[in-house]
């Protein structure tokens, strides 16, 4: 028997879509479904000031392909030099929704990130002033934690001491990977948190069993499955504190499949079919409005999408393996499972 669900379209709150031949090729892939998303900064050279933004908001407008309905929510990289006025006078504009932190070395195009937090207290102290979000990429680039670790002690060494010195900072943890990301954001006030498609699917077996499998391999990296379960709890459970950030991170195969592969997994193009059937798995297909297209929103304080999304259920979906660029073959995540649920 068919099935249909329609869905407020929904938007991504964290992507990332590169620039030149891989944001014009993969660009068609998030505006097929998503009406908005928030655009990362990392680009080579970061994406730091408000006149940065707005030429890089151009960049992705022109790759929009024709009659698309997509809107890029820029934000600005964190440096221990980044200007606290510039910051405001952007959001102010209209032009910057938020500040991404990167602890420098801690992923992708992150060498240009925050070492020392006290330097940029004045830039966080002026957003908790005009309630621009902070959006953090929550781990710890100490050698001597383990990488499986390194949400966790991010948390208790930084993050936690910086909200507490900056009352009323509002707080995107992003790409939470863990229970106890899972725990924190739960009880915490001004804190939002975003899960990806991808830690909802995959544990750390997937990335090792059997041979190295590198379109698994992202950061933070996937964990143990006790944490993949508590991921799959929190964003089917209904509570706003949770919402959908892909961190869609495409990577040209030979960057991936390599020596020393890049962290990413690309997942604009299955993403809607995948959780529709996480969330029917669940139990929780009355949840996945609330997950994808209403808690995102109201927590940057913009309204949802009017414009809606139907998925329906039945035979399997086929989705290509690669998506073909001008920087070469991006790999399309593989949930390793059926996907029933088709978007229309």
């Amino acid at each position: 028997m068919t099935q249909t669900l329609t869905i407020r379209r929904p938007d991504d709150w964290h992507l990332h879509l590169r620039d030149g031949a891989m944001l014009r090729g993969l660009l068609p892939e998030t505006a097929r479904h998503f009406a908005r998303a928030i655009i990362m900064p990392n680009l080579v050279p970061p994406v730091v000031t408000g006149a940065e933004a707005a030429a890089y908001r151009d960049r992705i407008l022109s790759a929009r392909p024709e009659g698309a309905d997509f809107t890029p929510l820029m934000t600005l990289y964190l440096t221990e030099d980044t200007d606290p006025e510039d910051v405001a006078a952007a959001h102010a504009s209209g032009l910057v929704t938020a500040v991404k932190l990167y602890p420098a070395g801690a992923t992708t195009n992150s060498a240009s990130g925050v070492r020392d937090f006290d330097r940029v207290r004045p830039v966080l102290e002026r957003m908790a002033e005009i309630g621009m979000p902070l959006c953090v990429h929550g781990e710890v680039t100490d050698p001597e934690v383990d990488i499986f670790d390194r949400e966790a002690a991010f948390i208790d060494r930084v993050l936690d001491p910086l909200r507490r010195a900056t009352p009323g900072l509002r707080v995107v943890m992003e790409h939470i990977t863990t229970r106890q990301g899972v725990d924190y954001a739960r009880d915490g006030k001004d804190l939002g948190a975003t899960i990806t498609t991808h830690h909802l699917v995959i544990n750390r077996n997937h990335i090792l069993v059997g041979g190295i499998k590198p379109h698994y391999y992202c950061l933070p990296v996937a964990k143990r499955e006790e944490h993949r379960l508590a991921l799959r709890a929190a964003a089917t459970s209904g509570d706003p504190t949770f919402f959908l950030g892909t961190d869609s991170a495409p990577h040209a195969d030979p960057a991936k499949e390599s020596s020393c592969g890049c962290a990413g997994c690309f997942t604009a193009t299955n993403t809607m079919s995948i959780l529709a059937d996480v969330f029917e798995m669940d139990n929780a297909l009355d949840r996945l409005e609330g997950f994808t297209s209403l808690h995102g929103p109201a927590f940057y304080g913009l309204p949802a999408n009017d414009a809606t999304l139907t998925l329906t259920r039945g035979a399997p979906v086929n989705y290509p393996a690669k998506i073909e660029t001008g920087d070469g073959p991006v790999t399309v995540f593989d949930p390793q499972m059926p996907l029933h649920w088709s978007v229309s």
